[in-house]
């Protein structure tokens, strides 16, 4: 059974970059430092022996930057697909993304309140979004002092009342809890093309630090949104949009 069609003219794509908190370990303030070795020592102790050798300061530039009490969104990219006849014409994508993490997020929930609010008619949709992304925006909001929109508040919800959450990851599964897919396998078993980058997920906070190319980060970003929405159209039974289909409303905030 495919699934309707009609889900997707009320859904909204996302994905989101974060980067450490701090450009390295150095710069913690004195009780950050302090949490972080706590943090560090019980990356040793549960992960891989390779991770056991590294440093406070190694791990902090590798792995810092996906937990949300040591790090912070730089980029949240958005789509949503345009319908002419009641067939899909494209997408469109958005991003809001830079150093204040602040905005971004307030940007990000007034958006959401006011396009995306109803969670009986629509979706938010996305790659391991319930167990990566919406905790980690949830979390971010929190530690900013904003209020984040009905939609995504799904902690302690039962199944039934996240049905607005699409995770295609989660949705791959069909009830298999045992292996994790990458979006990028996914895409490639429905035959989807990935666009090709030199870059990846562990390379974001270099790219953010050292090197302050957020256009670089904000394409990478968008070209996952338009992955998952790709795979959507694959489980709507839809013919996968071109390339010149695909509209950029902004490349920055």
């Amino acid at each position: 059974m495919f699934l309707d069609k009609q889900l997707l003219k009320r859904s909204l794509f996302i994905d989101i970059e974060t980067v450490s908190e701090y450009s390295d370990y150095e710069s913690l303030p004195d009780l950050k430092k302090e949490l972080w070795k706590a943090k560090a020592e019980q990356l040793r102790k549960f992960n891989s022996a390779h991770e056991s050798e590294k440093s406070d300061q190694e791990l902090y530039s590798a792995k810092a930057g996906i937990f949300a009490e040591f790090s912070k969104v730089v980029c949240i990219s958005m789509g949503f697909l345009s319908f002419e006849h009641d067939e899909v014409k494209g997408v469109r994508l958005k991003s809001l993304a830079g150093n204040e993490e602040h905005r971004i997020l307030d940007d990000f929930s007034r958006i959401l309140v006011n396009h995306y609010n109803d969670p009986e008619n629509s979706r938010i949709c996305g790659h391991n979004i319930k167990e990566f992304d919406i905790p980690f925006l949830c979390r971010r909001m929190v530690i900013n002092q904003i209020k984040f929109p009905p939609v995504l508040d799904i902690s302690g919800k039962k199944p039934w009342q996240t049905n607005h959450i699409l995770d295609t990851m989660d949705m791959w599964r069909f009830g298999d809890y045992k292996n994790y897919t990458s979006l990028s396998l996914l895409a490639g078993a429905l035959n989807i093309d990935s666009p090709k980058d030199n870059l990846d997920g562990s390379m974001v906070g270099e790219v953010f630090w050292k090197e302050e190319d957020i256009d670089r980060i904000v394409l990478y970003c968008q070209k996952d949104v338009v992955t998952v929405a790709q795979i959507m159209m694959k489980f709507a039974g839809l013919p996968l949009f071109a390339p010149d289909h695909i509209e950029y409303l902004n490349q920055k905030e």
